[in-house]
Order: C-alpha cells, then sequence, then structure tokens
C-alpha cells in the first residue's frame, strides 16, 4: 500500500502543496495566538476579540470560492502563487504602517483570509496526481497543512513578548518567502486536469443536495478545528488566567493533536469508509463538546477534554475528503472551494459566537453547547443518506475505495 502509493503520484508537488498549506495556516490564524496582547493594548471587548479573531476565518471561507474558480480557469500553481503574493503584501504593510485601531485589525484580518484560502488550491493541486484508491492518503497529507496553526500558537506569544507583537507580522514573512520558493520550483500542475467550469456548473453542483451536506459535514469537522484553534488562546487566557505565552503553548498542543491526526482520519476512512468513520467522529466530538461546555476546574483538565476533541476534529477533516473526491471527482476543484468555505464559516461562527455569548452571559456554555448540537445533526444527516450513498456512487460497481 505505502509504496505503490509513492509511485502512484508526483512527490514533489505533494510535498510542496503541504508546505504552502502550512505555512498559509500558519498566518491565516495568526491573530488568534496574539489576541491576548493585542486586545490589551487596543483596548477590545470579549465580542470584539472574538470578531478580531473570526474575521480572518470568515475572509479565507469565502475567499476558497474564489480561489476554487481561479484553480479551475488557471490551473492550481498560479492560483497558489497569486494568493501567497497577497497574503505577503498585507503582512508587509501591518508590519510597516502598524495596527493601531481594532478596525485596522480587521482589515489585516481580510488580507490573510487568502492564507486560509490556500486550502483551495493545495488539495486540488495535489488531488489531480492521485488515483481514487489513494485519495484519502493523498489528501490527508496535503490538508496536514492543519498543522501550521501549531507554529502560531507555538512561537507568536512568545516572539511577542520579546519583540512587540507587531513586529511578529514582519518575522512571519521570513517562512513565508521561503515557501513561496519551494512552490516555484517544485509545484507542478497535473496533466490530468479538467477543463475549466463555466458560472453556470459551479450553480448546477449547488442543486446536487449531496454537494449540501458535504459543506455541512465539514463546517462541523473543520468549523469545530479552527473556531477553536482561533479562540483558544483567548479561552485560556479568560478562564485559568494563564499568560499568553502559557496560553498560547496550550492551544498549540490542542491545535497539534487534530492536525497530526487528520492523515490518520484519511487513511482509516480509505480502510473502513468515510461515512463509517464520521459516524464515529461526530458521536465522539458531540460528547466531548458537551463535556466542555461545562467548563473544568484547572486548565491541565480542560486540555485533557480538548486534545481529544481537536484530534476527533481533525480526523473527521481527513474522513469528509476521503468522500468528496470520489462523489465529486470531475468537479473537485469547485466543490473543495465550497466545501472549504462552508468549514470556514463554522469556523468563523464558532469563533465569534464564543466572543458573543461570554459577553453578553459571561460563560462560554451556550456557544460550545449549540456546536455540540450541531455535531448530533451531522450524525443524524449522515444516518440519513448513508444507505443512498452506498447503492449510488460508492457501490462496489463503481468505485474501488470505500465509502
Amino acid at each position: 500500500m505505502k509504496s505503490s502509493f509513492w509511485k502512484a503520484g508526483h512527490t514533489p508537488t505533494l510535498l510542496s502543496a503541504f508546505l504552502y498549506f502550512d505555512l498559509s495556516f500558519m498566518v491565516w490564524v495568526l491573530l488568534g495566538p496574539l489576541a491576548v496582547q493585542m486586545a490589551t493594548d487596543l483596548q477590545l471587548s470579549p465580542s470584539q476579540k472574538g470578531l478580531m479573531v473570526a474575521t480572518p476565518v470568515l475572509a479565507g471561507a469565502l475567499l476558497r470560492i474564489v480561489m476554487g474558480v481561479l484553480v479551475d480557469q488557471i490551473k492550481p500553481k498560479m492560483a497558489g502563487l497569486i494568493g501567497q503574493i497577497i497574503v505577503i503584501l498585507s503582512l508587509t504593510l501591518a508590519w510597516l504602517h502598524g495596527i493601531e485601531t481594532f478596525q485596522q485589525s480587521l482589515m489585516l484580518g481580510l488580507g490573510l483570509g487568502f492564507a486560509g484560502a490556500a486550502f483551495a488550491v493545495a488539495l486540488p493541486l495535489a488531488s489531480r496526481w492521485y488515483p481514487p484508491e489513494h485519495q484519502g492518503t493523498a489528501l490527508g497529507i496535503a490538508g496536514a497543512g492543519n498543522s501550521g496553526t501549531v507554529f502560531a500558537a507555538l512561537f507568536a506569544p512568545s516572539l511577542a513578548v520579546a519583540y512587540g507583537w507587531n513586529n511578529v507580522f514582519g518575522l512571519a514573512l521570513i517562512p513565508l518567502g521561503f515557501a513561496l520558493a519551494v512552490y516555484m520550483i517544485f509545484a507542478k500542475d497535473s496533466p490530468d486536469t479538467p477543463p475549466a467550469k463555466s458560472l453556470s456548473q459551479y450553480a448546477a453542483i449547488l442543486k446536487d443536495k449531496d454537494a449540501w451536506w458535504f459543506m455541512f459535514f465539514y463546517s462541523v469537522t473543520f468549523g469545530g478545528f479552527v473556531g477553536l484553534a482561533s479562540s483558544l488562546t483567548i479561552y485560556f487566557n479568560d478562564l485559568y488566567s494563564l499568560g499568553a505565552v502559557k496560553a498560547g503553548y496550550c492551544t498549540a498542543a490542542a491545535v497539534f493533536a487534530g492536525s497530526l491526526v487528520r492523515p490518520i482520519g484519511g487513511m482509516i476512512a480509505d480502510r473502513i469508509g468515510g461515512i463509517r468513520t464520521l459516524l464515529v467522529m461526530y458521536s465522539l466530538a458531540a460528547v466531548l463538546l458537551l463535556v466542555m461546555s461545562f467548563g473544568q476546574p484547572t486548565y491541565q483538565l480542560a486540555l485533557a477534554i480538548i486534545i481529544p476533541t481537536m484530534a476527533i476534529l481533525g480526523m473527521g477533516n481527513g474522513a469528509v475528503f476521503q468522500l468528496v473526491p470520489q462523489r465529486f471527482r470531475k468537479e473537485i476543484g469547485v466543490m473543495t472551494g465550497l466545501v472549504g468555505m462552508a468549514g470556514g464559516v463554522g469556523g468563523f461562527y464558532l469563533a465569534a459566537s464564543l466572543g458573543y455569548f461570554k459577553q453578553s452571559t459571561g460563560s462560554y456554555q451556550i456557544g460550545l453547547m449549540i456546536f455540540a448540537g450541531l455535531a448530533v445533526f451531522a450524525t443524524i444527516g449522515l444516518m440519513g443518506v448513508k444507505t443512498r450513498w452506498r447503492t449510488t456512487w460508492g457501490s462496489a460497481a463503481v468505485t474501488a475505495a470505500k465509502v
């Protein structure tokens, strides 16, 4: 299985896609780990803090559609170059000019949205090189770029203490420049590229109810992952009075768990089928989010709940993308954009709602309970579609892959 996988596709492109995705995700969630220090200097309220960390998530979500269209029209490699240059310019401007108001932090958040949209480029860039039976593994490896969120949580708060949070924007340009160089040299577009789609074809995909199910399923797994990744530094600082650096380390541990296991989720789904994998993941996520909503007395106990929660959501991300290319092989560019957008919208909702409920009720509980309810609804939805999926596009007569 392993040796056949490495012979099946184009490894330099797969690894370039991973690095581009990884460092893009690092800067996409950068405002989360810096939020404690930025909120103090800019005098932000809990809901403003929530909105500041949620804005790049929403911008990234919506831009995934734009990037998905660009991938189809000008091919993934060129679309990725454009996205990387916009992110580098946004950070350069923020670093040289400085962020002095809440509004300016939101403007930077919009620019960083292009980093979040890297998802809609990196996945088709890698996916198009690999046959159906290796999609879960290939997209799991490319998608493990989620781990970039770990670097932000791990290094940004301590760099901010040492050099000032504004200089962190300048320091981030160093790894981004390296990733851009690697990408330009090693990434290649697959010769197996489907023809570009017209806007009417995009609209046609939205008439397919399966597209909406995939969008919803990913809004829960990825939305939960990125919403928490953006909010946990604030959460640990708020509930357990941890300093920005220690809160960042706790966040990094949780995010690392969620990123590391994404390829494992894809591999498990390749072995036992994406539907069976997701049914287990959603059920566990619902229980863990409910427990988390009651708040734990110490941050160590909180981590004991949050780390498995992030791991389950991370594996769910891999499992969703084992199914998507099988159902929408020819429309993988636009579906990656649509499904990725839905994931980002889920993350925006979670991060913004946590800030809102904290300000209005003094607690994060309602926000977390509502999201646990969404995981329950995803389980029920999956039970409803599984028979139809397994007897139509997922039947053994149609595909060698397990559904």
